[in-house]
């Protein structure tokens, strides 16, 4: 491959949070949320990077190659046949850090879509299952980088290609009836802690119904909105997690209650309700929460992640 030719100037791209999971869709369902992180990256002529970041993480996050959003553009670079000598990167973070809503597929996606806009017929070299395949390389799964990449709603999963395991995914167009409520705990959950509680089996009855209530999701998001809390009804992995996030069941538990299609958002600690109600049910879903939860009104995102 010939050394690819970079842009001159700095190139901006937005990126949606994601909620993974949705109940029963385990690994497999994604959502792209009305909510956006925002990364600008420009060419350097002299070598050594360049970082500054502000807003969610800006006081934790590594500011020299360590940094997943650096991690992903040079893992792009590489793909694209050449690193530059210099990069300068902004990022400007909005979705919240270790709560479930996919800040680290943001940071990979983001930086793989940086790498491709900053090369020139970058598009043509790495295309979008090419992005999606490099994305779950990184993040180990392509439940949230799939709906990151696509928008809406998507069903991901890998496949063995030539002896090697590559993600795929196909999206599916959300209802536009469908709303969501995150109910955001101030406190944060690793995923790979919220990983290593699952059992290593389950029991078959369980894993029956867990089924049922995924392939009826896929036709309450797209179709039939008035079937979402029966789809959302989860046997696989969320029972299993209730210990590391107490508060955040409490509250699930109190809105499945009453009829909300809630569950834990990803790998949690926030719960995600969806809903198709106006302002008085609203009102209802946000006086539920208490003081442990900041809660955001958010669309379900039509586009995934872009050049702005």
């Amino acid at each position: 491959m010939a050394k690819p030719t970079f842009r001159a100037n700095a190139v901006q791209v937005q990126v949606p949070a994601t909620s993974a999971n949705i109940g029963p869709g385990f690994d497999s369902l994604g959502l792209a949320l009305g909510m956006h992180d925002r990364y600008v990256a420009q060419i350097l002529d002299d070598p050594g990077l360049d970082i500054d970041i502000s807003g969610e993480g800006s006081d934790v996050l590594p500011r020299n190659e360590k940094n997943l959003l650096v991690k992903a553009m040079y893992k792009g670079f590489k793909f694209l046949g050449g690193e530059p000598k210099g990069v300068a990167v902004r990022a400007l973070n909005v979705i919240p850090h270790g709560r479930g809503l996919g800040s680290s597929a943001s940071a990979i996606v983001g930086g793989l879509l940086l790498s491709r806009a900053l090369i020139l017929s970058g598009n043509e070299k790495m295309s979008d299952g090419d992005l999606l395949n490099l994305a779950t390389e990184m993040e180990g799964h392509p439940d949230n980088v799939a709906a990151a990449i696509y928008g809406n709603a998507t069903i991901a999963w890998s496949e063995d290609h030539r002896g090697k395991s590559v993600g795929r995914a196909v999206q599916l167009v959300v209802d536009p009836r469908i709303s969501a409520v995150a109910f955001i705990p101030s406190n944060s959950v690793a995923t790979s802690k919220a990983r290593k509680i699952l059992p290593e089996t389950v029991p078959h009855a369980e894993a029956a119904a867990n089924t049922t209530r995924g392939e009826l999701l896929v036709h309450a998001l797209t179709m039939r909105p008035d079937l979402l809390f029966i789809a959302t009804e989860d046997f696989l992995h969320q029972k299993y997690r209730k210990d590391v996030m107490p508060q955040s069941f409490e509250l699930l538990t109190k809105l499945r209650a009453a009829g909300v299609a809630a569950f834990i958002s990803g790998a949690g600690p926030t719960v995600l309700a969806l809903h198709t109600g106006g302002a008085t049910e609203m009102a209802e879903l946000e006086q539920a929460a208490g003081a442990h939860f900041e809660v955001k009104r958010l669309d379900v995102c039509a586009t995934g992640a872009g050049i702005i």
